[in-house]
């Protein structure tokens, strides 16, 4: 488990230069290549090619998404990347069709991944308080957690039959930002996650 794919998913905007997720990024490839990791990234902003991430996502032991989170979901070039390099991944690179045979039609849907053998973990920044998650008495998520919120894209991966590590969060990055905390919790995150490469 030595070869890890970092996507960076930021999208720029006058407000959200991208400083908070790229600083994340480079915090996660110093810390995982000190540990014996060998790293790619993808800056999504930049240009890439669908073949290419294919083949990254087969190298890839586990990916990393660092992503900020607009407008309750992934922004519009993580959206992109998806139609165009998941896809193509349909097609026999990733998964076989949609996990249905002919002999079972309505059974094992969203069942055919080929990377069971590949983890992946969620990197979120949110304007949104830790408070706003999982508190009945917080009307607007009304309870429900940050995973609750970003189902579709642990489907996702589900999908290509990958297997999830325990989300990481920065909150409340605009109002009230806690950028050295953040920081300090990523480095432990990673810690506890990514133990030495063997």
């Amino acid at each position: 488990m030595k070869n890890i794919l970092i996507l960076n998913a930021h999208q720029h905007y006058p407000f959200a230069p991208g400083r908070l997720n790229a600083s994340l990024v480079e915090r996660m490839i110093v810390h995982l290549r000190a540990k014996g990791y060998t790293v790619q990234v993808t800056t999504m902003q930049d240009a890439y090619q669908p073949e290419a991430e294919m083949e990254k996502h087969r190298w890839a032991d586990t990916v990393i998404v660092q992503t900020p989170v607009y407008w309750m979901g992934v922004p519009w070039i993580f959206k992109k990347y998806m139609d165009e390099v998941y896809s193509a991944g349909v097609m026999g690179l990733l998964c076989d069709g949609d996990g249905r045979s002919s002999k079972a039609p309505k059974k094992n849907y969203g069942m055919g991944g080929k990377l069971t053998k590949t983890r992946y973990m969620l990197s979120l920044t949110f304007n949104a308080p830790k408070e706003a998650f999982d508190n009945p008495d917080e009307p607007f998520f009304a309870g429900k957690g940050v995973d609750d919120l970003f189902l579709p894209l642990h489907l996702t991966f589900k999908f290509f039959g990958m297997h999830p590590l325990p989300t990481f969060v920065c909150y409340d990055v605009i109002k009230a930002p806690a950028i050295t905390e953040d920081f300090a919790r990523l480095e432990a995150h990673l810690a506890a996650h990514f133990p030495a490469a063997g």
